[in-house]
Formats: structure tokens, sequence, C-alpha cells
């Protein structure tokens, strides 16, 4: 388990280990998101947007905007 110190004007260091984890470096954010149990998530909040990259499959074959909005119409799940 990694810790750090809060100084006199409230910042913390985030140990290396993390840093390396979360993909961050100096200039980069991170969002602090409180979870219902009262504890903190600490979550990357910069990331490149190539990093979203082939995150969606591309489909078969060309699909048009009317078959798009008739999909979203019926309700459909892609299962």
């Amino acid at each position: 388990m990694s810790t750090a110190t809060l100084t006199s004007k409230g910042q913390l260091t985030l140990p290396k280990d993390v840093r390396l984890a979360l993909g961050v470096g100096p200039g980069d954010r991170v969002d602090f998101v409180q979870m219902e149990d009262g504890n903190f998530a600490v979550l990357a909040a910069t990331h490149s947007v190539k990093t979203l990259k082939g995150l969606i499959r591309k489909p078969k074959e060309p699909v048009s905007l009317e078959d798009m909005d008739e999909a979203i119409a019926s309700g459909a799940t892609g299962h």
C-alpha cells in the first residue's frame, strides 16, 4: 500500500507506483471521487483521445443514419 503525506498547503505528492499505475505525469490532472462508503477513489482525469482508438468495433457493413435512428427507436440492444 502506498502512502502520501499532506503538506501544510494541502498538497500531496503521489507515490511513483501510483503515478505509474494511473499513467499520469507532470501537468496531468487527477479526480478524487467520493464513493458510497465515504472513501475516495483517485482517477486519472487527463488522457489522450488516442487511448479511445479501437474501443468501438467498426461495423462489417456501413450503417446509414436512418438505420441508426431506426435501431434507437426500436430499442435495439445489439445482442
